[in-house]
């Protein structure tokens, strides 16, 4: 054994409580048994002193398993041979059916280590059958117990492969599901990008659009107030230019979406309709006075009641369908509740990747989402959007 084996090795506490069993063990036998008659034991301190051996051995058991079951028998042999007596240790065949299970555990029997163990697995045994005394129950017993011994740790053995390939595989799946959440947050951010960026460069292009109209309203004799509404007007080319070099590449497919098949609220009728003839039946109810929304935010109510009932046509193996949304001064709230026995993906908490863009939307405004299961059978995703998202309204 080199330092280089042994640094940053320790043996683990079944290993100490192994050794100390079998030192008190042997330390017991020896001492126990001492005496001249048939059976007993004429000189107990060989025996006691190879019994210590194999307690340190076992120390080393899971470092070098084969190694210390040919050191084992070495040491039952040396016992043997200063005692010069057919006397065969309890504590020698414990220490062996112990590190022939170890040698076992320790490599696939296909490989060259572990055909190594096998052969002194075989070896250990051989030594076994040279007491002069053995009959052919001895044998059989023999071979029976270390035959057990090396079978479990061969059944250890792939049981701990398979454990480790499911962690390992439970490992993967893991990072593949976050992999695949922060990408359907970034893909959903960057739909809710190419949105906003139709909408700030109309209201900017309108601002500035008014602000020229506004400066050529103005006589010669207003140059002071003509050049401020000239700096407005270049302020706003260059923000409108500014957007599009950020966020128009975000644009990609919806590039040449025509603007009356954007989402927005006008066209909820239109997905009701789409969705009654996929199967499902929705109820639409307004509670409140409708009133204008911002153009993102109506965008983002709208992805909600979208996302939430294309969940419910995949997952919940619904019938009904009833969308609900109430229009107040200091809250815009939106709730989809089905009436299905299966739930969309995820636990209630975002997971999923539909759950996980309207969570995204309701809070650019301000707003919070929850669903979960509706008491009686069925599934509710409510959204509700603060004043903060609705401080264009009033």
């Amino acid at each position: 054994m080199t330092r280089l084996a042994l640094q940053g090795w320790r043996p683990t506490l079944l290993d100490l409580l192994l050794s100390l069993a079998v030192v008190v063990a042997g330390l017991v036998e020896s001492f126990g048994r001492q005496g001249p008659l048939p059976g007993q034991i004429d000189h107990p301190a060989p025996l006691a002193a190879g019994a210590v051996a194999a307690g340190a051995l076992l120390l080393f058991r899971r470092r070098f398993p084969m190694t210390m079951l040919l050191l084992l028998t070495a040491d039952g042999y040396a016992v043997r041979m200063v005692t010069d007596a057919g006397y065969y240790a309890a504590w020698h065949f414990y220490s062996t059916l112990i590190l022939v299970h170890t040698v076992a555990s320790a490599a696939e029997l296909r490989s060259r280590r572990g055909l190594g163990g096998l052969v002194c697995v075989l070896t250990t045994y051989g030594y076994l059958q040279t007491f002069q005394h053995n009959d052919m129950a001895e044998v059989l017993i023999s071979a029976i117990f270390m035959g057990v011994a090396y079978a479990s740790g061969i059944l250890l053995r792939r049981q701990i492969d398979q454990t480790m390939r499911l962690t390992a595989h439970t490992t993967r799946l893991e990072l593949e599901r976050e992999e695949r959440a922060r990408w359907a947050v970034t893909e959903e951010r960057n739909r809710i990008a190419r949105e906003l960026h139709d909408v700030i460069s109309h209201n900017v292009s309108l601002m500035t659009l008014h602000t020229g109209g506004m400066r050529m309203l103005l006589g010669d004799d207003r140059v002071r107030e003509r050049d401020l509404l000239l700096g407005v007007e270049r302020a706003g080319r260059e923000a409108i230019e500014e957007l599009r070099l950020m966020l128009g590449m975000l644009r990609g497919a919806d590039r040449n979406v025509p603007e009356s098949l954007q989402p927005s609220l006008s066209r909820l009728n239109d997905l009701v309709t789409q969705v009654g003839e996929a199967g499902l039946e929705v109820r639409l109810r307004i509670i409140g006075e409708p009133y204008p929304l911002p153009p993102g935010l109506d965008q983002s109510v709208y992805r909600v009641i979208q996302e939430a009932l294309t969940n419910v046509l995949k997952h919940a193996h619904a019938a009904k369908a009833e969308i609900v949304i109430g229009y107040d001064r200091a809250e815009l709230s939106v709730e989809v509740t089905d009436d299905g026995t299966g739930h969309p993906p995820g636990d209630g908490h975002g997971t999923g990747h539909g759950l996980i863009g309207m969570r995204e939307r309701t809070a650019m405004y301000g707003g919070a989402l929850v669903t979960g299961p509706v008491p009686g059978g069925g599934y509710r995703v409510s959204a509700r959007f603060s004043p903060t998202g609705l401080s264009a309204v009033s």
